[in-house]
C-alpha cells in the first residue's frame, strides 16, 4: 500500500467504503489520480493504492484543484453515512431510528467483490445502495464466499470451462466486523452433532453496512471450511448447511455486533433459517411457540424471484432433522410445530421448502412484478387451503435498477444539462423526467456514439487481452474484433439457460444472415454464463460461440467472455437495442433491460416480466408470436418469427432512417421515450419507496402490509402445525 500523507489519510477509507462506486465525484478523484491504474484494476481503488508510485500522490497534493475535490468528496461521505436530510427523514421519520436487516445469499456490489452469480445478487446490490441514498437504515447479511463465483474461459471449440480463483483479500474493500468493545466478531452455529465458527466480515455502503459470514477458518474441519467457499457449489447435503449458517448464523452475528433489527426482509427462501433461531430466542425469553411465531410473522418480510417450481430449495426431512439436531435448544418440543413450516409437496413427495417456510412465517409477501405476483399466488396458493388467489397475502413491488450505478457518464452529464443538477435526487418523478424530450436529437446521438465506441474498445483489448494470454486466432474472431462500431448493434447478455431461449433468434439462420448482412447490417453480442451444473445452458453457450465462427454471418456475431458487472456496464450502455425472449412467464422480472433502457439501449422482449409493465407501444418493441397451437416448439418458432419481422420492419428501417444531418431523428424519439418511460418507474429508488411504505413501515407498526391482499382475507393465516396436518395444506 502506498504510503498516505495525513492531508489525504482518508483516500483509503473511501476506497474501502463502495459509496465511491456510485457517486461521480469519487470516481473521478481516483480516475484523475493515474487513469491508467484505474482502468488496469477494472477500477479497484483498493487495488490501485496499492500499485500507485509514491510520485503520484506526491503530484496530486501539489494539485490544489485535485485536494479541493478530496475535500468536497470527503465532506460528501460524511453526509451519507450520517444519513441527514434524506427522505427518510423528511417522509418517514418514525423508520430513521429503527432497523431492517436484509438476507440474501448473494449481493452485486462491485466487480472487486465477486459475491454474486446473476439478478438476484444485482437486485440485492442496488436494494442496498438505494437504502444508502434514501437514508433507510438497512443492514445487509450475506456469505462472504473466498471464492466467489466462477471466472469463465472457452476452449477453443466454446465449451465453458469455471476458474475459481481464491479472493486476495488485500484487494477487496472490505474488513473484519468488530463487536462493540472492538474484538474479532465471530459466532458459533450448530450444525448437526459440531459447532462451526463463522467469522464475520464487514462491507461500507455509506449509510448501510454489510455483514458477510465466512467459515474459512482454521478451528473447523477441512469440510467445513469449504461451506462458505463458494457462491451455489456443492450438493444438497451443502446447500441445506449453507442455508443454516446464513440463517441462524446471520442472526446471530446480528446480535453480536450489538444490532436488535425491527424487521426481518428475507430475499429468496435461502434465508429462510432465520425463522428458526428467531422463534428460539424469543422462547428463551419466555414466549411461547405460537406467540413468537405470530411475532416473527408481523416482523417478516419475505421476497420471491422465482417463477419455476424446481427453482425454490427443497430438502428431505431427514437432511434438514440432521444438520439442525443442535440448533434447537428450548424449541425441541416444538421441532414438528417447526417442520411443519417447511412442509411442501411439490409433486414428488412431501419435502422441507424454504420457500414454504418463508411464505408461512412472513406477515408481507412479494413477487418481483405484477406478473410474477400473479404466477406466485397461483404457483403457492395450496399455502393458503380454501383461499381464492384474489385473497392471499401475496403482493408486488416491482423490481427496479439503481440510477447512479448503472447510468452512464455521457447519459447522465445530459440529464445534468437539461433536467438539473438535482435529477439523482428526483428521477423517480415521471412528470420531472419529461424533461428528457427536451434534449437536442444532435447531442443525444453524440452521446449514444460515444458509448458504442467505448463497447467497441472494450471488446477490442478484451480480444486482446485473451488472445495473449491463451492464443488461438479462432478466439479473436468469436470475441468480436470484426465488428463494425457504426452497425447498429444488439447486445444479449444473461445467464445461459434453457427458459431464456439463448439461441431463439437462430431459429431460421437463413433469414438472420439475410437481415445481418443486408444493407449497413446488424451485428450482435452475446455475454453471460452458464451455471456449472447446467449442461444445456452450456451447449447453448458453445453452439453460439460457432455460429459467432460461422462465415454465414460474416463477422456480425461475438461472444464476450467472463460476464460480470464491469462487463454489463459497457454492454448495456453501449449496444443500441437490448434482447430479451425468455419463454413467458419464466422471467419473474429481469432487469438488465432496465439498465439498458436508461442509457438510452431500447428495449426489445417478449412480454413478460418487467416488460409486461413497461412496454408503452412506443419506447422498444414486444415480440408477440401468433401461435395457437400449445406446442412449445411451435410457439419457438412464432416468436422468432415475430422477432425477425421486427428486426427487418421496424428496428433496422429506423435505426438508418438518417436526416440530410446524418441524425437518425426518428430512432431518437425511441431512445428519448426509453429514457422517459423507464428512468422513473423501474429506478431501485421508486422500489425502495414501495418496500419502506408498504412492507417496512406496516411491519413496525404491526399493521397487514399496505395493499396485501390479507386485509381482504381478514389476516387470513397460512396452514400450519403439524406435519400430518400440512400434508393437507401442499
Amino acid at each position: 500500500m502506498v504510503h498516505l500523507p495525513d492531508r489525504i489519510q482518508r483516500l483509503e477509507e473511501l476506497a474501502k467504503d463502495l459509496w465511491w462506486s456510485w457517486t461521480p465525484d469519487a470516481r473521478n478523484l481516483f480516475r484523475r489520480l493515474d487513469y491508467s491504474m484505474w482502468r488496469m484494476t477494472a477500477h479497484n481503488p483498493v487495488r490501485m493504492l496499492q500499485l500507485l508510485p509514491q510520485e503520484t500522490i506526491e503530484r496530486a497534493l501539489n494539485d490544489p484543484d485535485w485536494l479541493a475535490s478530496y475535500d468536497r468528496t470527503l465532506a460528501r461521505l460524511d453526509a451519507a453515512r450520517a444519513a441527514r436530510n434524506t427522505w427518510v427523514e423528511s417522509h418517514c421519520p418514525e423508520i430513521a431510528a429503527r432497523s431492517i436487516a436484509y438476507f440474501s445469499a448473494e449481493f452485486a456490489l462491485h466487480q472487486s467483490l465477486p459475491i454474486y452469480a446473476g439478478g438476484l445478487g444485482v437486485l440485492a446490490g442496488d436494494h442496498c445502495k438505494e437504502a444508502s441514498d434514501l437514508g433507510v437504515p438497512l443492514i445487509g447479511v450475506g456469505f462472504m464466499y473466498p471464492q466467489g463465483y466462477f471466472r469463465q474461459s472457452t476452449t477453443s471449440d466454446g465449451w465453458q470451462e469455471e476458474v475459481y480463483e481464491k479472493l486476495n483479500w488485500a484487494d477487496a474493500p472490505i474488513e473484519p466486523a468488530v463487536t462493540p468493545d472492538g474484538k474479532p466478531l465471530v459466532t458459533a452455529v450448530p450444525l448437526g452433532n459440531r459447532t462451526v465458527i463463522v467469522a464475520v466480515w464487514r462491507v461500507l455502503l455509506g449509510r448501510v453496512k454489510l455483514y458477510l459470514l465466512d467459515t474459512d477458518l482454521e478451528e473447523n474441519a477441512p469440510w467445513d471450511r469449504e461451506l462458505s467457499a463458494r457462491l451455489y457449489g456443492g450438493d444438497r447435503d451443502t446447500r441445506v448447511q449453507q442455508e443454516i449458517i446464513l440463517g441462524i448464523g446471520g442472526v446471530r452475528a446480528l446480535k453480536a455486533v450489538g444490532s436488535d433489527p425491527d424487521v426481518y426482509h428475507l430475499n429468496e427462501g435461502h434465508a429462510a433459517f432465520v425463522v428458526l433461531q428467531r422463534i428460539r430466542d424469543l422462547c428463551e425469553k419466555g414466549w411461547n411457540f405460537d406467540a413468537a411465531l405470530e411475532e416473527v410473522r408481523r416482523t417478516t418480510v419475505f421476497t420471491t424471484h422465482t417463477p419455476v417450481p424446481a427453482g425454490h430449495d427443497a430438502f428431505p426431512f431427514h437432511l434438514v432433522e440432521t444438520h439442525l439436531s443442535g440448533a434447537w435448544g428450548d424449541l425441541g418440543t416444538h421441532r414438528e410445530r417447526f417442520f411443519a413450516l417447511g412442509h411442501y409437496d411439490n409433486g414428488g413427495g412431501p419435502m422441507f421448502n424454504m420457500t414454504a417456510l418463508a411464505l408461512r412465517a412472513s406477515g408481507a409477501v412479494n413477487g418481483v412484478s405484477r406478473l410474477h405476483g400473479d404466477v406466485t399466488r397461483q404457483m403457492w396458493q395450496p399455502i393458503w387451503p380454501g383461499a381464492s388467489l384474489d385473497t392471499l397475502p401475496v403482493r408486488f413491488v416491482t423490481n427496479g435498477v439503481h440510477v447512479p450505478t448503472w447510468i452512464s457518464f455521457e447519459i447522465a452529464r445530459l440529464l445534468d444539462t437539461y433536467l438539473g443538477a438535482d435529477w439523482t435526487e428526483r428521477h423517480d418523478d415521471p412528470a420531472f423526467v419529461e424533461r428528457v424530450l427536451s434534449i437536442p436529437d444532435d447531442e443525444l446521438w453524440n452521446a449514444r456514439q460515444a458509448l458504442r465506441a467505448f463497447l467497441f474498445g472494450f471488446i477490442r483489448e478484451r480480444a486482446r487481452q485473451r488472445w495473449a494470454a491463451q492464443g488461438a486466432a479462432s478466439r479473436v474472431v468469436a470475441a468480436g474484433t470484426m465488428l463494425d462500431q457504426s452497425v447498429l448493434t444488439i447486445g444479449f447478455a444473461r445467464r445461459f439457460t434453457g427458459y431464456k431461449r439463448p439461441e431463439l433468434i437462430f431459429s431460421d439462420p437463413d433469414r438472420l444472415a439475410r437481415i445481418l448482412n443486408a444493407g449497413r447490417g446488424v451485428q450482435i453480442v452475446f455475454a453471460g454464463k452458464a451455471h456449472p451444473a447446467d449442461d444445456v445452458g452450456k451447449h447453448h453457450m458453445q453452439r453460439i460461440y460457432k455460429r459467432a465462427l460461422d462465415p454465414k454471418f460474416g463477422g456480425r456475431i461475438a461472444f464476450v467472455e467472463d460476464y460480470d458487472l464491469h462487463v454489463a456496464h459497457f454492454l448495456v450502455q453501449g449496444c443500441d437495442v437490448w434482447l430479451n425472449n425468455p419463454r413467458k412467464p419464466l422471467e419473474a422480472s429481469g432487469t438488465s433491460g432496465m439498465k439498458a433502457a436508461i442509457n438510452g439501449t431500447p428495449h426489445m422482449s417478449i412480454g413478460d416480466g418487467w416488460w409486461a409493465e413497461g412496454f408503452t407501444g412506443g419506447n422498444g418493441w414486444l415480440i408477440e408470436g401468433r401461435a395457437d397451437s400449445g406446442d412449445q416448439g411451435a410457439r419457438d418458432w412464432a416468436d422468432a418469427q415475430a422477432l425477425y419481422a421486427l428486426l427487418e420492419e421496424q428496428v433496422v428501417p429506423a435505426f438508418y432512417d438518417r436526416g440530410t444531418d446524418g441524425i437518425p431523428h426518428r430512432w431518437l424519439q425511441i431512445v428519448k421515450e426509453s429514457i422517459r418511460t423507464v428512468l422513473p418507474r423501474f429506478s431501485a429508488r421508486r422500489m425502495v419507496k414501495e418496500y419502506v411504505r408498504d412492507m417496512y413501515l406496516p411491519a413496525l407498526k404491526g399493521q397487514p402490509a399496505a395493499g396485501s391482499r390479507q386485509q381482504a382475507a381478514g389476516s387470513r393465516q397460512p396452514a400450519a402445525g403439524s406435519r400430518q396436518q400440512a400434508a393437507g395444506s401442499g
